[in-house]
């Protein structure tokens, strides 16, 4: 009898293991897509009069600035410097975005770090580590 439970154990074990390496595999064999889809990432975005263009990277980075020779006719420093920095927080805000949408599709469905991505909550991180080891004795 304890031959058999201990088959089974394993059994369930090997099951497990492969299901996690499954899944290694599979985050493995994209993290190359992924690294090259992050590095090659440019999202743009114009303020709402089209004076300004702003191209930001997959982090955020500021790549470039454009000018309309618009804005040298108005001649107010302040509202350009506004219209500078609100787009460039735009194009930031949307490479942010389409940033975690590379990185989640390249994760497992329903895993902490797509979870945390999405919602900037670190305690899905360690959610089903937590709910792990609040697993009752004996149980799988």
């Amino acid at each position: 009898m304890s031959e058999r439970v201990d088959r089974d154990a394993n059994r369930e074990l090997r099951a497990r293991f492969d299901d996690v390496y499954g899944q290694y595999q599979q985050l493995r064999s994209n993290l190359d897509d992924l690294r090259t889809r992050l590095a090659e990432l440019r999202v743009t975005r114009r303020s709402a009069d089209g004076q300004v263009s702003a191209t930001v990277g997959a982090r955020g980075e500021l790549i470039a600035v454009e000018l309309d020779s618009a804005v040298y006719r108005e001649r107010d420093a302040e509202a350009l410097s506004r219209k500078v920095t609100e787009t460039v927080r735009a194009a930031t805000a949307a490479a942010t975005e389409a940033t975690h949408e590379l990185v989640a599709g390249s994760m497992p469905t329903g895993s902490g770090s797509a979870e945390f991505l999405r919602s900037g909550d670190y305690g899905a991180l360690l959610g089903r580590a937590d709910a792990v080891l609040r697993r009752p004795e004996g149980s799988a």
